[in-house]
């Protein structure tokens, strides 16, 4: 294990350094499975949180080629976080998620395969976001439109 392999990870994952070098440990230096640990305990601490009031947030748009817009409603915590990259950058990748697949309701969106890695489901994407920035994520509500 290989401190350029620890970086790539935390740079991947959004994990600590100290969370990467024990799930390389854990998974005996295999990268992939080093991945997927730190996936899952980012899951785990996200259903942890999912009770916690949403009380703060921001309003996100995205137009694709001025024939698709779309307006989501990001929820989180606090406005320290509302105000982090990570989570604007979360916010502008499900507003253009929602352009692209055109999903009905936050539980249809939630099930869709995320356009951007077809590896996980946009629920998965919000709850690895959480377990990255620590606070409970949600998207409350979206409008889509197209001409």
């Amino acid at each position: 294990m290989a401190m350029e392999d620890i970086a790539k990870l935390r740079e991947m994952t959004g994990a600590g350094v100290v969370e990467c070098k024990k799930a390389f440990d854990e998974a005996e230096g295999d990268f992939d499975k080093a991945k997927d640990i730190l996936f899952e305990r980012g899951i785990a601490r996200a259903e942890k949180k999912g009770d916690r009031a949403t009380g703060a947030g921001l309003l996100q748009t995205y137009s694709h080629n001025g024939r698709v817009s779309v307006m989501v409603e990001m929820r989180c915590e606090t406005d320290f976080v509302a105000r982090n990259e990570k989570f604007q950058a979360l916010a502008h990748d499900v507003a253009m998620h929602i352009a692209a697949m055109a999903p009905e309701t936050v539980e249809d969106l939630y099930g869709q395969q995320f356009v951007k890695d077809p590896s996980m489901t946009v629920e998965d994407l919000v709850k690895s976001a959480i377990g990255t920035i620590g606070e409970n994520i949600k998207v409350e509500k979206f409008a889509r439109f197209e001409i």
